[in-house]
């Protein structure tokens, strides 16, 4: 038996906000005496196995740290590398251009990179997200608990003993989801501003505004062609004047005694 696995079994085990999840079961290991996952007897809840990666092991407590955390550390740490790499390989090809065909391959390395990284920091996003619907389930029910634990206050149904010991474990809980919460939206920020850092050092600026501009032109529904030429249509009120305008001005010239005469010796000539 390897010594981590006999220093962990009995160990109890809390959450990184200090609530008590279980204690220390036993261990499941490879063929090679490591570790594979942990059992921890979560009391009425059962057995629950979590992978032994997600444990810390402290002088008289085993801590367990979230699937999600694990996974947004690992991608914000290689984003966070990848990209120092880059700003570094830039460095150098800018103080010394001739060294950029060699740097080429190395380049396009780091950029497939961040690529895959990008693919992978979805599914992160996803448990973020995921994350968040559960913590927000999670307080509507403990606030139900509490505003029901008041009504039966209020209605004597429970002592006053009893309802400040509901009081105090609900509040408890509430600080421990508020915790997590702003913890998940602090790395969802995090994971935004890295990536947005890494589109800005990949992608030229000519680029990305040629792409904005095709956004947008999507996005009204009609592309434009390269010899297309839109004329602005007249106002309609002004069309609506100009034909009044021509109308009185053809009307007023049919009225007039000149207009009549000239046209009847116009006819008169060309009868001779």
């Amino acid at each position: 038996m390897a010594l981590d696995e006999v220093s962990i079994i009995g160990k109890p085990v809390k959450d990184m906000y200090g609530s008590t999840i279980g204690i220390v079961l036993g261990t499941l290991t490879h063929i090679d005496g490591c570790i594979q996952t942990v059992g921890i007897d979560c009391g009425s809840e059962g057995l629950k196995q979590i992978p032994y990666e997600q444990l810390v092991l402290q002088e008289d407590v085993a801590i367990y740290i979230p699937g999600w955390r694990i996974d947004a550390q690992k991608i914000l740490r290689e984003k966070k590398l990848t990209l120092r790499r880059l700003k570094a390989l830039m460095n150098i090809i800018s103080e010394n251009d001739a060294m950029k065909s060699d740097a080429d391959l190395i380049h396009g390395t780091y950029k497939t990179k961040l690529m895959d990284l990008d693919e992978a920091e979805l599914k992160v996003r996803d448990e973020l997200s995921a994350r968040l619907e559960e913590l927000d389930s999670q307080e509507q029910a403990v606030k139900t608990i509490l505003f029901d634990a008041k009504v039966q206050f209020k209605s004597e149904e429970v002592t006053d003993s009893t309802f400040e010991s509901i009081q105090k474990h609900c509040n408890n809980l509430l600080e421990r989801l508020s915790h997590e919460r702003v913890e998940v939206t602090n790395v969802q920020r995090r994971i935004e501003e890295l990536s947005l850092e890494c589109t800005e050092l990949t992608q030229p600026k000519k680029e990305m505004i040629q792409e904005s501009a095709v956004s947008y032109l999507d996005s009204s529904g009609h592309t434009f062609t390269e010899h297309e030429n839109i004329l602005p249509e007249p106002p309609i009120e002004n069309s609506e004047s100009l034909i009044q305008a021509s109308t009185e001005e053809q009307d007023n010239h049919e009225d007039s005694p000149e207009s009549s005469e000239s046209d009847w010796m116009s006819k008169m000539e060309c009868n001779n």
